[in-house]
Formats: C-alpha cells, structure tokens, sequence
C-alpha cells in the first residue's frame, strides 16, 4: 500500500511539473517593430509565430520583430534549433500569414548581421536587410 501511494505521488508530482513547464513555455512572445507597423498587419504576432514554429516544429523562438522588407510587412522569427548551430530565421508574411523566407544562418552569418547593424545604427540609419 505504502509503495503503491509513493507512486501516486510521485506520478502527481510529474505531472504537475509538467504542466507547470508547458505553462511557462506559453508566455507571451514579445514582438519588436513600432505601434504603427503592427497596426498595419493583418495577421497577428501569436499567428504568425504559430506559422513559424510549424516550419521548425522543434526548434524555440529566440528573437522576433515585425519590420518592412523589400517593400513587404513581415514578421521574422529567429528560431533555435536543439542541436543544430547558429539559428533558423523564418520570415512570415504579415498580410497573408504565408512563409516567404526560411534559412538557417551560422553563427558566423550571425555575427556578420550584427556587425553591419551595429555599423547602420551607429551612423543613424534603420537596419536593413
């Protein structure tokens, strides 16, 4: 009886962490871009990222920003893979929901993304890509 209890609790408490887990890895995602561009898309960040994550089932959102690119309004994702290095950018189109982009970039792709947005924003231009 004693063991069958020690059981019990100890499948409860599995269970409770858990959902305690799945709880904390649904927290809100935050999405950088201006009030004026998220006013703008249609389709909202949450559904966008649900997009996203279906496109790197098993990866984790690290980063994302709603910006305009070549004329378009998306939203990208930077999405960690578990035992892949560097990341998977994934862009979402924010008026269709459509995935227009996806690649994985090296860390070295990575660093050289940041250097030239270091070098943009320095000078007081807007990151481009």
């Amino acid at each position: 009886m004693r063991n069958r209890l020690s059981l019990v609790a100890s499948v409860a408490a599995a269970l409770l962490c858990s959902a305690a887990l799945a709880h904390a890895q649904r927290a809100p995602l935050k999405i950088a871009g201006s009030a004026a561009l998220k006013a703008k898309a249609r389709i909202s960040g949450d559904s966008a990222a649900r997009i996203a994550k279906g496109t790197v089932p098993t990866g984790t959102i690290q980063a994302a920003e709603l910006e305009t690119e070549n004329g378009k309004l998306i939203y990208t994702f930077e999405i960690k893979v578990p035992g892949k290095s560097g990341i998977d950018e994934v862009n979402v189109d924010a008026m269709t929901g459509v995935v227009v982009a996806h690649e994985h970039e090296s860390p070295a792709q990575i660093a050289k993304e940041a250097k030239a947005e270091a070098i943009k924003k320095a000078k007081g231009k807007p990151p481009t890509r």
